[in-house]
């Protein structure tokens, strides 16, 4: 074999190992950009502040380009060496695996075939002009090292498809609701809780209605749409839409589609301080559910919030609820919870309300946040009619929701509460609560990586967190780096330096408590941040 057909074999060799790699980092940054909801700016924002632009496979493809513009090595080494470090590149993302994996939607496909041919003609075309493959291939190099421009043109792009195609989703989804008049539409919204609260509503409304909730996290116009195609049925007599909102104006869009009667606002809080900026635009934008009821509806209102206690609302009967220790609030609330017991088999409470309600209630679940969700799924309810008996019957049975300070037991001893679906202020504190009125004989573990999307408030809320972690756990271990230094700070001194330990990633953490743990001990699993955080 002569040196001119090595030479066109290390760079065919080349040219194939950079399209499948290519390919694969494409394909990671469809992903991030599905975790960011699609939006661009949201996208632009966590690739400045992630790191991404210095990631280990980003540099290795940068080295690669610069070796193919190296002049005084022969051409033939230099290619066969990017060749290698592209082999080895595009094999690390393959065996890569993330908590949140790209779903590969319908639009995500979409994208990826435009981004994909985006980055194909381009070197292509320059390949075709130039006559040298090896020039085609710097170029595909070059669109690895930048391959977020590929997501972020796509999007762009495909706008006017992606909307076309809504606004016919959307529209079939609004004659549904019109030819169901019968239908009863509850809406929850909030900082957080609105998950739980949908589950645990839907299991109570179940006992006496056929409903339909939105699944999982499918709290957004879209969602709510593909809910309604796809689940409603003619006999439904009861829909419970999540409602979850990135700026302001989300709520109201889904409130435009399904014209709620009933709302519950969970909470308004520090969640997403990142997006709104102020804990106002959160109540502003979460109170966009009660503007849009109707005068003869209901909203219900948690007012463990100070934000959402004074709220005034006008144009709809308003209930308020309250489920905690603070006895100035519980006394103007319209419901209340009191004489809270913890019991290892649950919790058993009792609510107060108007013209001289009370009830008494026993669940499975735990912790003060789970409590006052059922309150407002109570409240709901017995507007909708469904009797007492029944009411009680489906809270004793009620289901845990996973990760959301769920409690199970395993063979080995251990009592593990699972909260890692997400983490805010108010939330953490009672989890942790719960971990300290645990009657266990062992310690008390706590596995968190900390809070986000807090904005301003990001480093002084987990230094916070970490003030209670060394009040109520003996051990902690965090996870990563973005809340570290804070979460350190706050527990201070306050447990000794054996029991303070940093893992780089959940697996490790898990695998230092598992070697640690014992029969009778408690872990508590605060947070798990998805593939954006680090």
């Amino acid at each position: 074999m002569d040196f001119k057909t090595i030479s066109l074999t290390v760079t065919i060799v080349l040219a194939v190992a950079i399209a499948a790699d290519l390919a694969a980092v494409l394909k990671r940054s469809l992903m991030m950009l599905q975790l960011n909801s699609y939006r661009n700016e949201r996208y632009t924002r966590w690739f400045n502040q992630s790191g991404e632009s210095t990631t280990p496979w980003r540099l290795a493809a940068c080295i690669a380009l610069f070796l193919t513009l190296v002049h005084h090595l022969p051409p033939v080494i230099t290619l066969a060496v990017a060749a290698i470090i592209v082999i080895c590149n595009f094999i690390a993302l393959c065996r890569r695996r993330y908590k949140k994996p790209l779903v590969f939607t319908p639009r995500a496909k979409r994208l990826y075939a435009v981004m994909m041919g985006l980055a194909i003609i381009i070197p292509t075309i320059i390949g075709l002009l130039t006559g040298n493959l090896a020039t085609a291939c710097k170029v595909g190099l070059a669109e690895i090292v930048l391959s977020p421009i590929f997501a972020l043109s796509a999007n762009v792009l495909l706008r006017p498809v992606e909307k076309s195609i809504n606004r016919k989703y959307y529209n079939e989804a609004a004659a549904i609701l019109r030819s169901m008049p019968a239908l009863k539409v509850v809406g929850i919204t909030g900082s957080y809780g609105k998950t739980s609260t949908k589950h645990y509503l839907h299991h109570i409304l179940s006992q006496e209605f056929e409903t339909l909730m939105t699944p999982g996290s499918y709290n957004t116009t879209m969602g709510v749409i593909r809910t309604v195609r796809e689940m409603m049925r003619p006999y439904t007599q009861v829909f419970i839409a999540e409602m979850g909102a990135k700026q302001p104006g989300d709520i109201k869009e889904i409130c435009d589609l399904v014209h709620p009667e009933i709302g519950i606002i969970t909470a308004v809080g520090e969640q997403h301080l990142e997006t709104f900026g102020s804990v106002e635009n959160v109540c502003r934008t979460k109170f966009e559910l009660a503007d849009a009821l109707p005068a003869d509806g209901l909203v219900v209102v948690n007012d463990g919030f100070e934000a959402a206690k004074h709220r005034e609302v006008g144009n709809v009967a308003c209930s308020r609820y309250y489920a905690g220790n603070d006895k100035k609030i519980a006394a103007e609330a319209d419901y209340r919870v009191v004489e809270v017991t913890y019991r290892p088999d649950g919790t058993r409470f009792t609510v107060e309300g108007p013209d001289g309600y009370r009830s008494e209630y026993s669940t499975p679940l735990m912790g003060e946040c789970n409590i006052a969700n059922l309150l407002g799924a109570i409240i709901v309810a017995k507007k909708l009619g469904v009797p007492e008996g029944k009411i009680a019957y489906a809270l004793s049975t009620m289901p845990q929701v996973e990760h959301r300070l769920s409690t199970k037991h395993t063979a080995g001893g251990l009592t593990i509460i699972d909260d890692a679906f997400n983490s805010n202020p108010q939330g953490s504190a009672m989890a942790l609560d719960v971990l300290a009125l645990l009657d266990i004989p062992g310690r008390r573990f706590i596995i968190t990586p900390g809070m986000i999307e807090l904005g301003q408030r990001q480093y002084d809320a987990n230094r916070e967190f970490g003030e209670k972690i060394g009040d109520c756990a003996d051990i902690a271990i965090i996870v990563g780096q973005y809340n570290r230094e804070a979460i350190l700070e706050g527990i201070g001194g306050k447990l000794p330096k054996d029991s303070v330990i940093c893992a780089p990633d959940f697996t490790t953490a898990q695998r230092i408590m598992t070697g640690m743990a014992k029969r009778g001990d408690a872990v508590l699993y605060e947070n798990d941040l998805p593939d954006t955080f680090k």
